[in-house]
């Protein structure tokens, strides 16, 4: 499992020259390595390097390391080596046949490899079900595949390598001593099924036993599984051991009791360092929840040169919404489906100034009609049209033109057939999408070069063009309370704020408009309603406290509250409460009426949130100072299962509330819509987004939390003293009135 965080370009360079360096003086000799026509059986002869065919980069970096050891005959080990085409995380037929891979494994499974002492049984379900992302999956298949390889090949040994490895300057030395005191204690040629190369161990040190300096067995306790060597005979085992359960350098450990498995004893293969892991890994999350990871490692977006601007049109009904979404997974700043730019924005792109905010543009009617006008300002722009039906735009497109049909600029902009031919004459970067594409990650991706994501193409109801209504702004800033920006998340989907940048206002953000049926739930906390609400039993990294459910109390007053505790809980020193709303929403009216805790290092959060992708709307009250407000909007692209979680600051904003928040009750209301977010302390509109102010509107189902914690963070809630807990936040009410067809 490579999951270290991307580093900057500056690291990158001198990590890369680094390894340059490591055999200056003469390239090394590994004895360990024989010849491909060797029959001894003595050696490895044999080395296969997982690798997916769109990580060119990888291989080729794979290629020099490769280059650079020699094996026993003088030859470089890339002559023993043949790339095996990684199966792709987003192309496999899934579910894997069981028989193959079982998808799903538990806590227990993962504990047993590595064990977590400050886990409370009682206190955790260890038997909970876990199911292994599509990554994991692919990963395990092009193992698998290999094995079955091995095991039906002519070679005894075989050097099995994933594409993000770089070798210890001390490999040949250190491999060719491991691979000789294997031979000495357990036969010649050596007895074994697996030998480690590259490994971490765990936290609280691998099961083993040394077998010299420089090996060891191993009986458990081994994470990765991107460098090892592996004989005909283990892989055969491996084979009869089937199905995998859970990720593949999981379900091996618990296999060592029925393998020989050693290990040098260093890992003398490692993760390179300058490559952004593309896994995704299922056990994080539950890790994060139980309280075992305790440092926040953000995701930052790895920015990349993109192609562009991108503009793409089409017919109704082609995915043009699901386009959209697509170039923002890719890193695109998109604006999508309106009948017009903003003004800025217009000037902007046609005038090719830098304070452009967007580089791709779909499904905008102002711009029909002046496609000769884009090509010409921008000469490497890329157009794509999506049509509803498969062939009938790509045979357009390879035709030529009549000249009463070039010329025919005034007619119907919306035609397609035209606009075919039209850009046809304007440019060469031209994609025609038809919307029964069955890899339309592949066709867009191929066509942009650029990396597609792991995450499946987005799928969602075409959108019409929705009006700009700066008439939406009807309320003016100036009436607003003190606003203090604070730092914001760097991502493709926060724009760079400018002073006559408002987003991109839009009809559909009244209330009125949404829907004819709304559903209204009011809980007073005479007795909880457990159907409804869920009160929480875990934690999350920048979280010192555990929430535990008996912290959450009600009150002869039908108040409750949520109490923080010193109080050790294994994990963590600290308790608190969370409760949330069982259920999703999409759109409509949170509303609490509480008084939070005013102790420093403490916040108390009123919220909608949501993972894979991760979006959420924020009321939070820093207990150093209660007499402001935090108002927050994170934002990732992608559509119900897309793992993107980037950003951990979100955009926040603190807003001056006139008056001190825990000194009595208030009511503080988030009105969220399609096109805009508001926010209400005792029905005074405080504070208003609209789509890209700076980021998108959330457009995904979201819980309702309202929590207690003491945070990690000294800057953003302050130094939390023992002395002064424990600490309550106390709520009279909430009420939710919610879309119908929103609820989930």
């Amino acid at each position: 499992m490579n999951h270290f965080s991307y580093p900057g370009r500056l690291f990158r360079f001198a990590y890369r020259v680094a390894l340059r360096g490591r055999w200056i003086a003469a390239n090394p000799v590994c004895k360990s390595f024989g010849c491909t026509t060797d029959s001894s059986f003595e050696t490895i002869q044999k080395i296969y390097v997982i690798n997916l065919d769109r990580q060119t980069l990888r291989w080729r970096q794979m290629q020099q390391e490769l280059q650079q050891i020699y094996n026993d005959s003088g030859a470089p080990l890339i002559e023993l080596t043949k790339r095996f085409s990684a199966i792709n995380a987003k192309d496999y037929a899934g579910p894997p046949a069981e028989s193959i891979i079982e998808t799903y494994y538990s806590l227990a499974d993962q504990l047993y490899v590595e064990p977590q002492p400050a886990i409370s049984t009682g206190r955790v379900n260890i038997d909970q079900r876990i199911q292994m992302t599509r990554q994991e999956v692919a990963v395990a298949l092009s193992h698998i595949e290999v094995w079955k390889r091995i095991a039906s090949g002519e070679h005894g040994y075989t050097l099995v390598l994933e594409d993000d490895i770089c070798f210890h300057r001390k490999f040949a030395q250190i491999m060719d001593h491991a691979w000789k005191d294997l031979r000495n204690a357990y036969g010649y040629p050596p007895s074994f099924d697996v030998l480690y190369l590259s490994y971490k161990e765990v936290e609280t040190k691998a099961q083993k036993s040394d077998v010299s300096d420089f090996v060891f067995r191993a009986y458990c306790g081994l994470w990765f599984l991107s460098g090892y060597v592996l004989s005909k005979r283990g892989a055969r085992k491996l084979l009869s051991l089937l199905p995998v359960r859970g990720p593949i350098d999981l379900w091996i450990n618990h296999q060592f009791e029925k393998l020989n498995v050693f290990a040098t004893s260093i890992s003398i293969i490692n993760q390179r360092l300058d490559h952004r892991s593309d896994n995704s890994y299922s056990i994080l999350p539950v890790l994060s929840k139980i309280g075992i990871l305790k440092k926040e490692k953000p995701l930052q977006f790895a920015p990349r040169p993109l192609k562009g601007p991108v503009f793409a049109v089409g017919e109704n009904g082609a995915g043009l919404t699901s386009l959209a979404m697509a170039l923002s997974m890719l890193g695109y700043r998109c604006c999508s489906d309106i009948n017009e730019l903003p003004t800025t924005e217009c000037e902007n792109l046609f005038r090719n100034k830098k304070g452009r905010v967007f580089n791709a543009y779909v499904n905008i009617g102002s711009l029909d009609g002046h496609y000769e006008e884009i090509a010409n300002v921008y000469p490497d722009a890329r157009f794509i049209i999506a049509e509803n039906a498969k062939g009938d735009l790509s045979e357009l497109k390879v035709e030529k033109c009549n000249e009463h049909e070039e010329s025919d600029n005034k007619g119907n902009q919306r035609d397609i057939h035209k606009l075919v031919h039209q850009i046809q004459q304007l440019s060469d970067n031209l994609l025609i999408l038809p919307a029964q594409e069955l890899d339309k990650w592949k066709s867009i991706c191929e066509f942009l070069e650029c990396v597609s994501p792991t995450a499946e193409y987005p799928s969602f109801v075409d959108q019409t063009q929705r009006r700009i209504s700066l008439g939406a702004i009807n309320v003016s800033r100036d009436h607003f309370p003190r606003t203090h920006r604070l730092k914001f998340d760097v991502t493709p989907w926060i724009a760079s704020l400018s002073k006559n940048w408002i987003g991109v206002p839009t009809d559909g953000g009244n209330f009125e408009e949404m829907a004819d049926e709304w559903s209204t739930v009011c809980e007073f906390f005479r007795k909880l309603d457990n159907s409804f609400w869920l009160l929480r039993d875990d934690t999350f990294p920048s979280n010192l406290a555990l929430f535990d459910p008996s912290n959450f109390t009600t009150t002869n007053d039908s108040t409750a509250r949520l109490i923080l505790h010193k109080e050790s809980s294994g994990v963590r020193d600290y308790t608190s409460a969370s409760i949330c709303s069982r259920q999703k929403f999409l759109y409509g009216r949170f509303e609490a009426e509480i008084k939070p805790a005013s102790v420093p290092g403490v916040v108390t959060g009123v919220f909608l949130h949501r993972n894979s992708p991760r979006q959420e709307i924020d009321i939070e009250f820093l207990g150093k100072d209660t007499t402001k407000v935090l108002l927050n909007v994170y934002y990732n692209p992608g559509g119900e299962g897309a793992r993107f979680e980037y950003g951990y600051r979100g955009t926040p904003v603190l807003i001056d509330l006139g008056f001190d928040a825990s000194e009595d009750f208030h009511r503080y209301r988030v009105e969220w819509y399609p096109a805009t977010i508001r926010w209400f302390v005792d029905n005074r509109l405080v504070h208003a987004r609209y789509n890209w102010e700076p980021s998108p509107i959330p457009h995904l189902p979201m819980q309702f939390h309202v929590n207690l914690w003491p945070s990690r963070s000294v800057e953003l809630a302050g130094r939390l003293l023992d002395r002064k807990l424990p600490a309550s936040s106390a709520i009279r009410s909430i009420h939710l009135k919610k879309e119908l067809r929103g609820r989930v």
